[in-house]
Protein backbone atom coordinates (compact mmCIF):
# COMPACT_ATOMS: atom_id res chain seq x y z
CA UNK A 1 0.00 0.00 0.00
CA UNK A 2 1.59 3.94 -0.28
CA UNK A 3 2.60 4.10 -3.60
CA UNK A 4 1.71 7.58 -4.86
CA UNK A 5 0.94 8.43 -8.78
CA UNK A 6 3.90 9.40 -10.42
CA UNK A 7 4.10 12.87 -11.56
CA UNK A 8 3.44 13.81 -7.92
CA UNK A 9 5.56 15.43 -4.63
CA UNK A 10 4.48 12.21 -2.68
CA UNK A 11 6.76 9.62 -3.16
CA UNK A 12 4.47 7.05 -0.90
CA UNK A 13 1.95 7.42 2.44
CA UNK A 14 0.91 5.02 5.13
CA UNK A 15 -0.99 5.60 8.09
CA UNK A 16 0.23 2.73 9.90
CA UNK A 17 -2.99 2.22 11.45
CA UNK A 18 -2.42 -1.21 12.07
CA UNK A 19 -0.59 -4.67 10.90
CA UNK A 20 -3.15 -4.64 7.46
CA UNK A 21 -0.97 -1.35 6.50
CA UNK A 22 2.50 -3.20 6.38
CA UNK A 23 1.20 -6.63 5.07
CA UNK A 24 4.18 -6.09 2.24
CA UNK A 25 6.44 -4.78 4.63
CA UNK A 26 9.77 -6.98 4.89
CA UNK A 27 10.67 -8.14 8.42
CA UNK A 28 14.09 -9.56 9.19
CA UNK A 29 14.18 -10.81 12.90
CA UNK A 30 11.88 -11.10 15.87
CA UNK A 31 9.22 -8.40 15.46
CA UNK A 32 5.73 -8.20 17.33
CA UNK A 33 2.77 -5.95 15.28
CA UNK A 34 -0.03 -4.80 17.38
CA UNK A 35 -2.42 -1.95 17.65
CA UNK A 36 -2.05 1.15 19.95
CA UNK A 37 -4.17 4.76 19.74
CA UNK A 38 -4.45 5.05 15.99
CA UNK A 39 -0.58 3.49 14.90
CA UNK A 40 1.29 0.87 14.31
CA UNK A 41 3.23 -0.74 17.67
CA UNK A 42 6.18 -2.44 16.99
CA UNK A 43 7.95 -4.81 19.67
CA UNK A 44 10.27 -8.32 19.93
CA UNK A 45 8.21 -11.39 19.80
CA UNK A 46 11.02 -12.78 22.55
CA UNK A 47 13.28 -12.53 25.43
CA UNK A 48 16.22 -9.94 24.42
CA UNK A 49 17.78 -11.84 27.90
CA UNK A 50 18.06 -15.04 26.11
CA UNK A 51 18.21 -14.28 22.91
CA UNK A 52 20.86 -11.17 23.40
CA UNK A 53 22.27 -9.12 20.61
CA UNK A 54 19.88 -11.68 18.23
CA UNK A 55 16.57 -10.39 19.83
CA UNK A 56 16.52 -6.99 18.20
CA UNK A 57 14.85 -6.33 14.42
CA UNK A 58 15.10 -4.44 11.65
CA UNK A 59 11.45 -3.72 9.33
CA UNK A 60 11.68 -2.38 6.14
CA UNK A 61 9.62 -0.52 3.58
CA UNK A 62 9.47 -2.49 0.47
CA UNK A 63 9.76 0.69 -1.85
CA UNK A 64 13.21 1.86 -3.00
CA UNK A 65 13.00 6.10 -3.02
CA UNK A 66 15.23 8.10 -4.95
CA UNK A 67 17.29 10.51 -3.37
CA UNK A 68 16.45 14.18 -2.50
CA UNK A 69 13.42 13.28 -0.20
CA UNK A 70 11.45 14.19 2.70
CA UNK A 71 11.15 11.66 5.16
CA UNK A 72 8.33 12.32 8.08
CA UNK A 73 6.92 10.04 10.68
CA UNK A 74 5.30 10.02 14.03
CA UNK A 75 7.21 7.87 17.14
CA UNK A 76 5.69 7.29 20.65
CA UNK A 77 7.69 5.32 23.26
CA UNK A 78 5.57 2.84 25.01
CA UNK A 79 8.07 0.74 27.27
CA UNK A 80 11.49 0.64 27.79
CA UNK A 81 14.58 0.02 27.61
CA UNK A 82 15.31 -0.14 24.51
CA UNK A 83 16.77 1.68 21.27
CA UNK A 84 14.59 3.18 18.15
CA UNK A 85 16.53 4.10 14.40
CA UNK A 86 16.18 4.24 11.56
CA UNK A 87 18.15 2.72 8.00
CA UNK A 88 17.94 5.07 4.44
CA UNK A 89 19.38 5.20 1.32
CA UNK A 90 20.18 1.93 2.21
CA UNK A 91 21.59 -0.26 -0.96
CA UNK A 92 23.71 -3.86 -1.51
CA UNK A 93 27.27 -3.53 -2.56
CA UNK A 94 27.64 -3.51 -6.08
CA UNK A 95 24.79 -1.54 -6.95
CA UNK A 96 22.51 -4.59 -5.97
CA UNK A 97 18.86 -4.37 -4.31
CA UNK A 98 18.81 -5.02 -0.78
CA UNK A 99 16.34 -7.95 -1.09
CA UNK A 100 18.72 -9.79 -3.70
CA UNK A 101 19.25 -12.98 -3.09
CA UNK A 102 22.82 -12.49 -4.16
CA UNK A 103 23.51 -11.06 -0.79
CA UNK A 104 23.87 -12.49 2.82
CA UNK A 105 20.88 -13.30 4.71
CA UNK A 106 20.07 -11.04 7.07
CA UNK A 107 18.17 -11.63 10.30
CA UNK A 108 18.04 -8.67 12.56
CA UNK A 109 21.55 -8.89 13.82
CA UNK A 110 23.13 -5.44 14.42
CA UNK A 111 26.34 -6.19 12.53
CA UNK A 112 24.70 -7.39 9.68
CA UNK A 113 23.62 -4.24 8.92
CA UNK A 114 26.91 -1.96 9.66
CA UNK A 115 29.48 -4.14 8.23
CA UNK A 116 27.73 -6.56 5.92
CA UNK A 117 27.18 -6.38 2.14
CA UNK A 118 24.37 -3.32 2.63
CA UNK A 119 25.34 0.42 3.13
CA UNK A 120 23.21 3.00 4.48
CA UNK A 121 23.16 5.79 6.09
CA UNK A 122 21.37 5.30 10.16
CA UNK A 123 19.87 7.81 12.88
CA UNK A 124 19.07 6.39 16.44
CA UNK A 125 17.35 8.68 17.73
CA UNK A 126 15.59 7.06 21.30
CA UNK A 127 19.01 5.37 22.65
CA UNK A 128 17.20 4.03 26.24
CA UNK A 129 18.98 0.53 25.79
CA UNK A 130 22.11 0.73 28.20
CA UNK A 131 22.04 2.34 31.19
CA UNK A 132 25.30 4.87 29.68
CA UNK A 133 22.96 5.19 26.91
CA UNK A 134 19.85 6.55 29.41
CA UNK A 135 22.98 9.21 31.52
CA UNK A 136 23.84 10.82 28.59
CA UNK A 137 21.03 10.70 25.64
CA UNK A 138 21.90 11.62 21.97
CA UNK A 139 20.90 11.07 18.31
CA UNK A 140 23.76 9.20 16.58
CA UNK A 141 24.15 9.34 12.29
CA UNK A 142 26.02 6.58 11.29
CA UNK A 143 27.31 5.96 7.74
CA UNK A 144 27.84 2.37 6.79
CA UNK A 145 29.11 0.10 5.31
CA UNK A 146 31.77 0.52 8.10
CA UNK A 147 30.13 1.87 11.10
CA UNK A 148 31.46 5.26 10.69
CA UNK A 149 30.15 8.02 13.81
CA UNK A 150 29.57 11.23 11.48
CA UNK A 151 27.15 13.21 13.14
CA UNK A 152 26.34 13.42 16.86
CA UNK A 153 23.60 15.98 19.11
CA UNK A 154 21.32 15.39 21.71
CA UNK A 155 18.16 13.97 21.96
CA UNK A 156 15.07 15.94 23.21
CA UNK A 157 12.77 13.01 23.61
CA UNK A 158 12.35 12.02 27.18
CA UNK A 159 11.77 8.68 29.19
CA UNK A 160 8.42 6.56 28.28
CA UNK A 161 6.63 7.89 31.45
CA UNK A 162 7.00 11.21 30.39
CA UNK A 163 6.67 10.93 26.59
CA UNK A 164 3.06 12.48 26.91
CA UNK A 165 1.98 11.77 22.58
CA UNK A 166 3.35 10.78 19.13
CA UNK A 167 6.32 12.96 18.75
CA UNK A 168 6.81 13.84 15.37
CA UNK A 169 9.79 13.21 13.03
CA UNK A 170 11.60 14.09 9.87
CA UNK A 171 14.86 13.59 7.75
CA UNK A 172 15.62 14.85 4.91
CA UNK A 173 18.39 13.13 2.66
CA UNK A 174 19.47 16.35 0.20
CA UNK A 175 22.83 15.06 -1.81
CA UNK A 176 25.25 14.83 0.68
CA UNK A 177 23.19 16.88 3.34
CA UNK A 178 21.35 14.82 5.95
CA UNK A 179 18.75 16.92 8.63
CA UNK A 180 17.00 15.58 11.21
CA UNK A 181 13.92 17.28 13.62
CA UNK A 182 11.78 16.39 15.90
CA UNK A 183 8.91 18.54 16.80
CA UNK A 184 10.79 20.55 14.64
CA UNK A 185 13.52 20.91 16.48
CA UNK A 186 16.32 20.59 14.65
CA UNK A 187 18.74 17.84 15.65
CA UNK A 188 21.69 16.82 13.29
CA UNK A 189 22.64 18.49 10.29
CA UNK A 190 25.42 17.33 8.62
CA UNK A 191 27.23 17.43 5.11
CA UNK A 192 29.07 14.21 3.82
CA UNK A 193 32.26 15.61 2.47
CA UNK A 194 33.24 12.04 0.97
CA UNK A 195 33.52 11.23 -2.65
CA UNK A 196 31.08 8.07 -2.27
CA UNK A 197 27.82 9.50 -0.98
CA UNK A 198 25.04 7.62 -0.33
CA UNK A 199 21.50 8.31 -2.64
CA UNK A 200 18.89 5.99 -3.37
CA UNK A 201 17.73 3.08 -0.93
CA UNK A 202 15.20 2.13 1.19
CA UNK A 203 14.33 3.21 4.53
CA UNK A 204 13.12 0.92 7.08
CA UNK A 205 12.96 1.30 11.07
CA UNK A 206 14.78 -0.87 13.86
CA UNK A 207 14.11 -0.99 17.53
CA UNK A 208 16.35 -2.76 20.13
CA UNK A 209 13.91 -5.32 22.12
CA UNK A 210 12.89 -5.49 24.68
CA UNK A 211 11.72 -1.51 23.95
CA UNK A 212 8.43 -1.26 22.58
CA UNK A 213 6.86 2.00 20.76
CA UNK A 214 4.22 3.20 18.11
CA UNK A 215 4.31 4.70 15.34
CA UNK A 216 1.86 6.86 12.64
CA UNK A 217 1.81 8.79 9.98
CA UNK A 218 4.61 8.01 7.42
CA UNK A 219 5.35 10.05 4.30
CA UNK A 220 8.17 10.18 2.34
CA UNK A 221 8.05 13.01 -0.30
CA UNK A 222 10.35 14.82 -3.20
CA UNK A 223 12.15 18.08 -2.26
Amino acid sequence: MGRARAGTDLLYSNPLAGPEDVADWVAEGPVNLARHDGGLELSGQLDDVQLGDHAHWTFWCPVEFPDCIRISWEFLPLAEPGLAMVFFSAAGHGGRDIFSPRLAPRTGYYPQYHSGDIDALHVSYFRHKHAEERAFRTCNLRKSAGFELVAQAADPLPPTEDALDFYSMELVKDGPRVKFSINGLPVLDWTDPAEHVLGRGYFGFRQMAPLRAAYRNLVVENL
